[in-house]
Formats: structure tokens, sequence, C-alpha cells
């Protein structure tokens, strides 16, 4: 086989699964049935970017840094796009994911659980923002729509004179632990369910497995730790209601 053929497999094996998931939705009559492929899409193109410029980074510290700001912008940006844009809520968003991941790293390095090089920072730093980014849209979408469905109860509560944030308490705290539910299963099933993506890749590269074992359960940690912090910090910032809020979109 030629150095392409594996590509062009590659390309033929991602159009048949992206093909079977806009059929799928479309279907059933999804709405936006295409957008699972256009994701595909723009992933595939930023994979191959940050692969080209990846070899150069990871030798320099400024590089490194400068990946993870990108990385951080573009997630607090898309998690606040999800819960409704504004400048108030792209300050809590930024925020709350900015102290839930510098804790979480900040305790990694801190103890020494991983050394302090570039490659592990780059590694394990993207990796938390992505599942911070992810934890943050679930859990202020989650509260939104449970304070919007159950409004009748948040009246009532303010009715008898509790604080807005009050009235919403049980909602807020229901919303973080729904929001964790998709982390906590996959930490829980790890090795039994699934194996993955940086367990795999760094036995792929060479790794023992038991050092490539210590390392995934520090991400695991890591990504509870900082989503536990970031859901919490979000769901308080958006829980003194007293209007209705809106559905997201």
């Amino acid at each position: 086989m030629t150095a392409i053929g594996p590509y062009l497999s590659t390309l033929g094996g991602v159009a048949v699964l992206v093909t079977i998931t806009v059929a799928v939705l479309a279907g059933y009559r999804v709405p936006h049935p295409t957008a699972p492929a256009w994701a595909i899409l723009r992933g595939a193109v930023q994979l191959a970017a940050i692969s080209l410029v990846l070899g150069g980074l990871i030798t320099h510290p400024l590089g490194i840094a400068a990946a993870l700001v990108v990385m951080f912008a573009v997630a607090t940006t898309t998690a606040t796009r999800r819960l409704g844009f504004s400048a108030h809520r792209f300050a809590l968003v930024s925020g709350a994911m900015a102290a839930g991941i510098a804790v979480a790293l900040g305790v990694v390095f801190g103890t020494h659980a991983l050394a302090l090089t570039g490659r592990y920072v780059l590694a394990i730093g993207g990796i938390v923002v992505g599942n911070a980014m992810t934890i943050t849209t679930l859990a202020g979408r989650r509260f939104t729509e449970a304070a919007h469905d159950r409004w009748e109860e948040v009246e009532g509560w303010l009715a008898l004179g509790a604080t807005p944030r009050r009235s919403t308490l049980e909602i807020a705290r229901g919303s973080v632990r729904s929001a964790l539910i998709p982390s906590t299963d996959q930490t829980r099933t790890t090795g039994l369910v699934t194996l993955p993506g940086a367990f795999v890749g760094a036995i792929f590269g060479g790794v023992s497995p038991l050092e490539a074992g210590r390392f995934q359960i520090v991400v695991l940690a890591a990504i509870m730790a900082a989503g536990s912090i970031t859901a919490v910090l979000v769901v308080r910032g958006l829980a003194p209601v007293t209007v209705r809020p809106d559905l997201p979109s």
C-alpha cells in the first residue's frame, strides 16, 4: 500500500460513518441533522493544523502557553454560546473555568503527580480544558432548563420570602450532579467499558501499560476536580434568578 493509502482508507471510513450519522438523524427528523457532519469536518481540519504545529510547540514553553490560551479562549467562547452569549456570562464562564483548571493543574504538578514538562502540560492541559468546557455547558443548560420547567416551585419560594439563590438551591445542586454524571461514569468504568484515548495513545507511543495507567488516573482525577469546581461556580453564578429564564437554544 502506498504512503497515501492509509489516509484514503481513513477518509473512506469516516465518510461512511458520517453518512450513517446524518441518515439516522435525518430519518428521525432530529433538528440540524448535518451538525455532527460539520463538526467532524471542522475537527479534521483543526487536527490537521495542530498536527503541523505541535512538533515545534512542545519544546517551547511560550508556544505551549500560547496553545493553551487559544484552547481556553475557544472553550470559554463555545460554552458561553451554548448558554446564551452575553458579556456577564462570558466573564462567569471564563472565571469559573479558569479557577477549576488552575486548581486541578496546580495540584497535578505541585504534588509531582506528573512531571512539569511541556509534553505533560500540553497533554493534560488540553484534556482538562476540553472536559471543563463540556461540564460547564451541561451544568449551565441543565440549570436553565430545570429553572424554566420548575418555575412555579421557584416562585413559591420567592413568595415565601426566600432569596433568589435559596429559591433555586435544590435545582442548582441537581444541575451540578447531572453535569458530572458523564465524567463520573467514564471514570467508574475506565478499563472495564472504555479505554480512554490518553491511555491508548500512550501505549501506542511506546509507554508501558503501567505508566500509561498512571497518567490516565491523574487525568481522570484532574477532570473531576476541575469539573466540580467549574460546575459549582457556574451554577452559583446563574442561580439568583427573579424571572423565568428562557430556554437555551
